[in-house]
């Protein structure tokens, strides 16, 4: 088995970081590096691993808070959904209405088109569109002996995202779930933005946004 996963949270509000890496080449993605950067690159060193790319699941300031660092200090490549660039530039305002400090973003690197896979060693990240948190969330899928969604902040633990803040939309964020979500194999196990892990088939039976 060639998949790597390791998940913890960071930041100020406990954002899910997860590495995700192929232990053949030991090329790795970092999903949501929201803070704490010398944590996430002493966990990467721990397993010997060098970032490719930050992958961000949404552009709100707790998911971004430490891109600058990982970018400047390993120089993976930061990669966003285009839909979320205005998040992405107003991300010092956006942690000061939260009474964090933030630094001015570094520029986006790649943006992130729906179907794309991103690769990671022998491994793909399969990059799923799924806007209504913002306009440019994205869960990312990635299969070896298992499958494993990383769902940001689209898909909780029986619960979805927060649709209130800016561009957010609850039609969006229910039809991306239904469709392109529930739509994956039951078993696939999901890593969200904040939380515990769950799976598709307990969120399809038991997620009370669906019932």
């Amino acid at each position: 088995m060639s998949l790597l996963i390791e998940s913890f949270p960071v930041g100020p509000l406990g954002c899910n970081c997860s590495i995700v890496a192929c232990t053949e080449t030991k090329e790795a993605a970092v999903v949501d590096p929201g803070g704490d950067v010398d944590e996430i690159i002493e966990r990467l060193a721990a397993h010997g691993l060098t970032a490719k790319y930050l992958l961000h699941t949404h552009a709100h300031f707790d998911h971004i808070l430490g891109s600058r660092g990982m970018r400047e200090k390993t120089g993976a490549l930061i990669c966003l959904n285009k839909e979320d660039q205005f998040l992405y530039d107003k991300l010092i305002m956006q942690a000061s209405m939260f009474g964090f400090p933030a630094e001015d973003p570094l520029p986006v690197d790649k943006f992130l088109d729906d179907e794309e896979d991103m690769k990671i060693g022998t491994l793909k990240a399969s990059v799923l569109h799924t806007p209504g948190h913002t306009p440019g969330s994205c869960c990312f899928s990635v299969a070896d002996k298992e499958s494993v969604l990383f769902s940001g902040d689209t898909l909780f633990n029986h619960s979805i995202g927060r649709t209130d803040l800016w561009g957010g939309s609850f039609e969006q964020i229910i039809d991306s779930i239904a469709k392109r979500l529930f739509t994956l194999d039951d078993s696939t196990r999901v890593i969200p933005g904040h939380g515990p892990d769950t799976a598709i088939w307990t969120e399809k039976k038991e997620n009370p946004f669906f019932h």
